[in-house]
Order: structure tokens, then C-alpha cells, then sequence
């Protein structure tokens, strides 16, 4: 089991990456792939930037590349999770024995100072470690490249009750009279499924929990309208764990009991309370530069060049020259995958009726977000927000 102090630290940091990343357009990201790589250097790290990277993670340095190195043994060991960590060094660039060992064994491959082999072998890496989802290596390699470490994340889980596939075309917001590929699934689980939580920073938000067959979850997040994205995803994540008081399916009330949330009464021979949960499929990809935000994964003081900042690395003087992430999801009526690369590179100096029942009606047609979670321990392995849902087809004949 992943260790709870890790899993609080990696859910802050996606938190506030979703907080500052999402914008207008969709996106994607992985924390989980991001912060057991920046407690590998916060161990190497001396100065103001061990301090810089500590106050990301929100562990100490001391414990960082021991903690890095268990988190990732603990997602690789993960059901529908593969974790898979890369480092590649040129031959003359000297690495301290305690820091390699805490990496998992036989990750070390060397750089031999010719771009188009490195480039080749390096985009093979990434691809081999995510299925062929992500193709290149997202870091660049020049001459002064002296080491590259990378991370590779898949996620994937197939639905215990898949969603049936039709047309979804929204009446309001953002996505109106759009033909979107639809998918609906009815339950008769209120509570396992479906929660409201009227009052976060971010306003209301619905969450509806979507459970894979591995122990892995899905929670699509819906605000109300005109909220930005980035509030609602980093509310969402806190509700996930548990800050905020929120009502189950069961108790809510009828009529509008949250965003996109209807519950009434409609006709039906069987009594048995049902929720319908409609939602678009949808695709979202996108790379991100880490050093734009730089203060936000502890790396501000770590790109400058003029000095070393990694003296338990190496003995040679190294600092950061590029931090980015590659990333894609996939929600089906099947189920839901997602791949993430993460490297950085360091340079000198990644019928007819008889009754009526009640019926809760959820539907996500205007942008939401969603949260890929490991079911045990809480961890929120990927999260994301939705603008562009894949397109149904063009005519309903």
C-alpha cells in the first residue's frame, strides 16, 4: 500500500497544478508522474533549492528519494497502473552510488552524445513504457545534455457496468444543439454513484463516481455554470478526500438538487429508486512545460545554469535545464485509459406504467472535469477537464 503521507503530498501538488493549469481549452495531467521524479532530486539537491523542492513536495529532502523511489514501486504495483522510471547519463558524468541505489534496478542507460541515436532510443523508451500512446520523449537533447530522468504512468481500468452509446445533444451552455457521442447508464446504486457537495470554495459541485472492475475509479466533477475550471477540478479533488460534506444520491431532495442534477418522480412498474447518468465520450491530450511553472514543482532556483544544485547526484555541477509532461485520457463506453511521460534533463552549470419511482437524472453537458482515483488509498493518479467532448454524428437519421 502506498504510504498515506505521499498519497496527501501527490493529491496537494495535482490540487494546484489543476488550480493553475486549467484554463479555456481541455487538459490533462498527472501529479503521480510528476512528484516521485522531484522527490528523486530533492535528495540530490543542495542549497535553496533542496529547500524549493521541499516546500513542493511537502516532505522533507532527507526522506524524498526513498519516499520517490516507494512511491513509484507502489504504483507499478498498482492493478491497471504501470510505473516505469528511466535514466540516462553520458558515460563521463560521474553519479553517487546512494542516489542511484534508491531508483528501482537496471534503469541506468547511457547517453552517447549523438542526438539522433539518443532522440531514437530515449522516443522508443516512452513509447514501449505507455503502448505506443506517447511517441516522443517530451524533453530536448542538445550537446550539453548530461542526464535525463524520465517517468512513464499508464492507468487503465474497464468498467464493472459499461454505459450504452447514442446521442447526446445538449440544450444550453457552451455545447448547445451539438451532436456529441453520448453515453447513458442507469443504476439502481444512489450513493456509491453519485454525491453532492453544495457547499466548496468552488460553490456546488456533483460528483459522480464511475467504478472500474481493477480498483480503480473514475469521478466526473460538474460546478455551476461560469465557475473556472481550475476551482472546480482542485474543489473536486478535495471533496474526493474527503474536506467537504456532501449528501449521497439517496437524500437528495426533488427537484434541482446540484449542477446538472434532476431528481423526480416518473412512471415506471418497478419502485426501485434508479439514477440515469449521461455523459459525452471524450479524448484529451497535452504536453506541459514544468518550468512555466516553476515555483509551483519547486524547480525556480534550479534552472539557473551559473551553478550546481545537485551535489547528491553527482560531484559534477549540474542544473535544470527542461521539465515537461506528455499526457493523454480516453473515457469510453468501456472504460477509461490514460498514458503520461514526464522527463527532465539536466546540463552543466519531463409499457404501460403501474406505479411511479423516483429517478435522479445526471447529465455533464457543459465542460467538467474528472478524476482517475485508486480506490484504497485515495490517490488521484490523473485528473483533467473536458471542452471539446467527442463529436456524435452528424445527422440523428
Amino acid at each position: 500500500m502506498i504510504d498515506a503521507t505521499a498519497v496527501r503530498a501527490v493529491n496537494a501538488m495535482t490540487a494546484r497544478w489543476a488550480r493553475a493549469a486549467v484554463a479555456d481549452e481541455g487538459t490533462v495531467l498527472a501529479a503521480a508522474g510528476v512528484w516521485p521524479l522531484l522527490a528523486l532530486l530533492a535528495g540530490g539537491a543542495g542549497g535553496p533549492v533542496r529547500q524549493e523542492l521541499e516546500g513542493a513536495l511537502g516532505v522533507g529532502a532527507d526522506a524524498a528519494t526513498a519516499l520517490g523511489g516507494e512511491v513509484l514501486g507502489a504504483l507499478d504495483g498498482m492493478a491497471g497502473v504501470e510505473a516505469a522510471t528511466g535514466l540516462w547519463t553520458r558515460r563521463d558524468l560521474p553519479i553517487r552510488p546512494g542516489w542511484e541505489a534508491a531508483l528501482p534496478p537496471g534503469v541506468r542507460a547511457t547517453l552517447t552524445g549523438d542526438g539522433e541515436r539518443d532522440r531514437k532510443e530515449l522516443d522508443a523508451w516512452a513509447s514501449r513504457r505507455t503502448r505506443g500512446a506517447i511517441t516522443e520523449m517530451p524533453v530536448p537533447l542538445t550537446p550539453a545534455t548530461l542526464l535525463v530522468l524520465a517517468g512513464a504512468l499508464t492507468v487503465r481500468t474497464d468498467w464493472v457496468q459499461p454505459f450504452r452509446p447514442g446521442p447526446l445533444v445538449p440544450g444550453s451552455g457552451p455545447w448547445r444543439d451539438r451532436s456529441l457521442a453520448g453515453l447513458t447508464r442507469f443504476t439502481e446504486d444512489l450513493d456509491g454513484t453519485l454525491r453532492a457537495v453544495p457547499d466548496t470554495p468552488a460553490g456546488p459541485l456533483t460528483l459522480s463516481g464511475v467504478a472500474g472492475g481493477n480498483g480503480l475509479d473514475v469521478r466526473l466533477v460538474l460546478g455551476a455554470e461560469g465557475v473556472p475550471g481550475g476551482e472546480v477540478l482542485e474543489a473536486g479533488i478535495g471533496a474526493v478526500a474527503g474536506w467537504y460534506e456532501g449528501r449521497p444520491g439517496s437524500a437528495l431532495p426533488p427537484g434541482e438538487a446540484g449542477p446538472g442534477v434532476r431528481v423526480m418522480e416518473v412512471p415506471s412498474r418497478d419502485p426501485t429508486p434508479r439514477m440515469a447518468l449521461t455523459t459525452p465520450r471524450f479524448t484529451v491530450q497535452a504536453r506541459h512545460d514544468l518550468l512555466r511553472r516553476a515555483g509551483l514543482f519547486g524547480l525556480r532556483t534550479a534552472r539557473d545554469a551559473s551553478r550546481g544544485h545537485f551535489p547528491g547526484i553527482s560531484p559534477a555541477a549540474l542544473a535544470l535545464s527542461s521539465g515537461e509532461q506528455s499526457i493523454t485520457a480516453s473515457f469510453s463506453a468501456e472504460g477509461f485509459w490514460a498514458a503520461a511521460v514526464t522527463a527532465f534533463s539536466l546540463a552543466p552549470g519531463s409499457a404501460p406504467p403501474r406505479r411511479t419511482a423516483k429517478l435522479i437524472s445526471v447529465r455533464y453537458e457543459r465542460p467538467f472535469g474528472f478524476l482517475a482515483v485508486h480506490r484504497a488509498s485515495g490517490l488521484v493518479l490523473t485528473a483533467g477537464w473536458v471542452t471539446e467532448p467527442e463529436a456524435g454524428p452528424a445527422t440523428m437519421w
